[in-house]
């Protein structure tokens, strides 16, 4: 499938007829990506982003550096950097940012809230455009700071894009209170431009608890990582106060983890069927929220090692309800919701209200979709209760949302006729997703390595 199949598209996902034995090289992290291609694009000298992801969210931003004068290069490099051996690698070369530019961000967070910062940097004016749906998500938090902080933005006051950001060439900054309840995209956002503005950032959140905090933690050490100096509320300093010193960027050989919230459908597949499945060079350590993973998925029935091989998830064949608080987490709940919709037992997914606000009305869609099939979920103020029933074929709508269509895939595993439309939109984060679930499912007698150049 490709970005230029239509919505009506219906694949039909396969139903495992054994336990799958499987091998699955998940492609780079979305999320540590798109943040060292704009770390890179501030930095004082040029840098490397090795074993990058190749998506429709990557792709966008790195259009959009381009848009803004810097230099991107993509090669295929030798390297003994980390590890990282024979592999895609993009140059990235700073320049002085200019407009006047556009840019696509489509209806990727990480482009709509991580750029406008950097666009303020620039000298003239950068338009930021997209999907449809990129209108309805929230900007209003990197928006209003901004102006707080000195730019100016022309957004017909409806805080959310289209948008123009004028461009001064520089950015005073300093301190900033700002609402991050609806995103904590909107505090990574001020924080990785931060040292480029004349004094720095000082990033106070005023509103509710801070969802996805390990995005966060990520945003900081990929900062500590470029040369930046922080201080956070674990590093000592203030509750809810993130400052950022003036200085320059170092260029920086980054290599990209494997994306850990990617996993999660291949993971669940060991869950669902009973059957082993590795993810090869999944990190010791990581601030990647897919880490969690391995305590949720244990909890539900399974179990986990983590080796020199990567991990290895293996399942029982039964699968049991959790009540969990997906709060720091939220990305991975579709998937999580779609095992819970096959468990034995009741299930409740806490925290996660703000989800409500991502690529589309994650617990509308979820509790719609799962329901049509023959499931019992019920959205609660904050999150999804999930009670197990016998589920039967269907459409599986995706409303556009990647993580909407490997959830289906993984009920599909155990329902017979689930058709998802539009599975083409996992292109967003995880090119080649049907090939790659298709090949895990190969034959069982022996593993099947999956993998993607």
């Amino acid at each position: 499938m490709t970005e230029s199949s239509t919505h009506t598209d219906l694949w039909p996902a396969p139903l495992a007829t054994g336990a799958v034995d499987a091998t699955v090289t998940v492609p780079g992290s979305k999320s540590v990506t798109n943040r060292a291609l704009v770390l890179a694009a501030l930095a004082a000298e040029p840098g490397w982003v090795r074993r990058p992801l190749r998506s429709r969210d990557t792709l966008l931003m790195a259009e959009a550096l381009r848009a803004m004068g810097v230099g991107i290069e993509e090669t295929v490099s030798s390297s003994s950097a980390a590890g990282a051996g024979e592999g895609e690698a993009w140059r990235v070369i700073p320049a002085r940012l200019r407009g006047p530019a556009t840019v696509d961000v489509g209806n990727a967070g990480t482009v709509m809230r991580f750029l406008p910062p950097v666009a303020a940097l620039a000298d003239g004016p950068i338009r930021f455009d997209g999907d449809p749906r990129s209108y309805e998500r929230p900007l209003h938090g990197v928006i209003d700071a901004l102006r707080a902080l000195g730019a100016r933005i022309d957004d017909n006051d409806r805080g959310a894009l289209p948008l123009t950001v004028h461009g001064a060439g520089a950015l005073d900054g300093g301190p900033v209170e700002i609402d991050a309840s609806s995103s904590s995209q909107f505090v990574s956002a001020l924080l990785l431009s931060g040292p480029r503005f004349n004094q720095g950032v000082e990033v106070r959140h005023v509103g509710a608890v801070l969802p996805s905090m390990p995005h966060i933690r990520m945003t900081v050490d990929m900062l500590r990582m470029a040369g930046a100096q922080v201080d956070t509320p674990e590093s000592g300093g203030e509750p809810n106060v993130w400052r950022v010193s003036p200085s320059a960027l170092l260029g920086r050989d980054i290599v990209v983890e494997p994306d850990l919230s990617n996993a999660a459908p291949f993971l669940a597949a060991a869950l669902v069927t009973g059957g082993r499945v590795t993810i090869p060079d999944w990190p010791e350590h990581t601030t990647q929220p897919g880490d969690a993973l391995r305590d949720i998925f244990t909890a539900m029935g399974g179990s986990c090692e983590l080796s020199e091989a990567g991990l290895t998830f293996t399942g029982t064949g039964r699968i049991t309800g959790i009540d969990a608080d997906l709060h720091e987490v939220g990305e991975l709940t579709p998937v999580i919701a779609a095992v819970a919709a096959l468990a034995d037992s009741e299930s409740v997914l806490r925290g996660i209200a703000h989800l409500r606000l991502h690529e589309t009305d994650r617990l509308a869609a979820l509790a719609k979709e799962i329901n049509e099939l023959g499931g019992d979920v019920v959205e609660t103020a904050d999150g999804l209760r999930i009670r197990p029933r016998a589920l039967h074929g269907g459409v599986f709508h995706t409303y556009e949302d990647h993580r909407l269509a490997t959830a289906a895939a993984v009920i599909g595993l155990a329902v017979d006729g689930v058709q998802v439309e539009n599975v083409a939109t996992t292109a967003k984060t995880l090119p080649d997703f049907p090939e790659l679930w298709t090949g895990m499912l190969g034959p069982v007698a022996g593993a099947t390595t999956v993998s993607r150049a």
